[in-house]
């Protein structure tokens, strides 16, 4: 097969399972938007409410947490006119495509996946289908607008993984290389943002504990509050990044500061290298709500107006299908289906 040259383009999305936090905010949507600032690669970026239903959600807190995730990413400096902003259900592409990876895709690829295990646990036979499907979906996602690079936190590396395998399938089995073999983009120092209240488990939106995140919308009195409790030990921060290898809290701190500040960790040492946490976390603090600040106020604004943001992932969706229904269209002559 000869080499097909593909328009550069970025998909990545969010799910809308809860208010979102810090660490979607340094992990994700801060990359989304340097991604899109830097002109080099079409931006699409989807709120994946498809995903979100895998298990059961309240319709009315559904709705509103699609809002918020589209106010997030609006308010963090993605524009709608620069970059496609959608949610993943206005776009029936997605699923359709998906019924296809479905039936290229194999069970043991899907048994094999991490999220899988974690998830459905030893309540597999309870679990849904969709959510066992939930990487195929992810692949037509991707896939949809032959997306050549991806966003990725280490968590969904695996996922990504699984795309390549599909489109790479597809494409030996009806000799024609139709499907890019999308490149993740993993990295940054808050790649991964931990817990506030323990170094070892990834900042959630899900966590029981409300004082283990800052959530895009916590006032700057709250966002002070859980910084000052944000779990330390009891040395203070040494002179290099390298001796905060074995102290998971420690690095957390020093890895959410340099991602804010836009420096790197080896930085935030020679500048606060044998400070106590009395010192550091007030600064950490002032940073964050610095930071914050401006996001969270444009984030209750476009809250308040529910018409507007509804209107912006519409017209996303339009622009959306655009590129993904001539995309499903020739899958579907592929493959040997009739289409219009």
């Amino acid at each position: 097969m000869a080499d097909t040259a593909f328009t550069p383009r970025v998909f990545s999305g969010i799910q809308p399972s809860g208010g979102l936090t810090l660490g979607n905010y340094l992990g994700a949507l801060k990359r989304f938007v340097d991604m899109q600032d830097a002109g080099t690669h079409e931006c699409v970026y989807c709120i994946v409410d498809l995903h979100a239903i895998t298990v059961w959600q309240d319709p009315k807190a559904l709705t509103a947490q699609i809002r918020e995730a589209a106010a997030a990413f609006i308010a963090a400096g993605i524009d709608p006119s620069r970059s496609i902003l959608f949610n993943q259900s206005q776009v029936a592409e997605h699923a359709q495509l998906a019924w296809i990876f479905n039936c290229v895709a194999r069970m043991g690829w899907m048994r094999r996946m991490t999220q899988w295990k974690e998830k459905a646990g030893k309540h597999s036979e309870e679990a849904s289908l969709g959510l066992f499907a939930y990487p195929a979906l992810m692949a037509a996602d991707i896939l949809a607008y032959h997306a050549t690079h991806v966003p990725v936190g280490e968590d969904q590396k695996q996922h990504l993984e699984l795309t390549r395998d599909i489109a790479a399938k597809f494409n030996h089995d009806f000799g024609e290389e139709f499907f890019p073999i999308t490149e993740p983009v993993i990295g940054g120092p808050a790649a991964r943002v931990m817990s506030l209240r323990d170094g070892t488990k990834k900042m959630s939106k899900s966590d029981p504990s409300d004082m283990s995140r800052i959530n895009l919308r916590d006032d700057a009195d709250l966002i002070a509050q859980k910084f000052r409790k944000a779990r330390t030990d009891p040395e203070p921060l040494p002179g290099t990044y390298e001796e905060l290898k074995d102290r998971p809290e420690a690095r957390n701190l020093v890895d959410i500061y340099a991602a804010m500040a836009g420096i790197e960790p080896d930085a935030v040492m020679a500048e606060h290298g044998g400070a106590g946490w009395g010192q550091f976390k007030p600064q950490l603090a002032e940073l964050a709500v610095e930071t914050m600040g401006p996001i969270t106020g444009e984030m209750n604004r476009l809250m308040d107006d529910p018409a507007e943001i509804d209107r912006i992932l519409s017209g996303g969706a339009d622009r959306a299908r655009e590129i993904a229904a001539p995309i499903l269209s020739r899958t579907y002559d592929i493959v040997g289906l009739v289409s219009k």
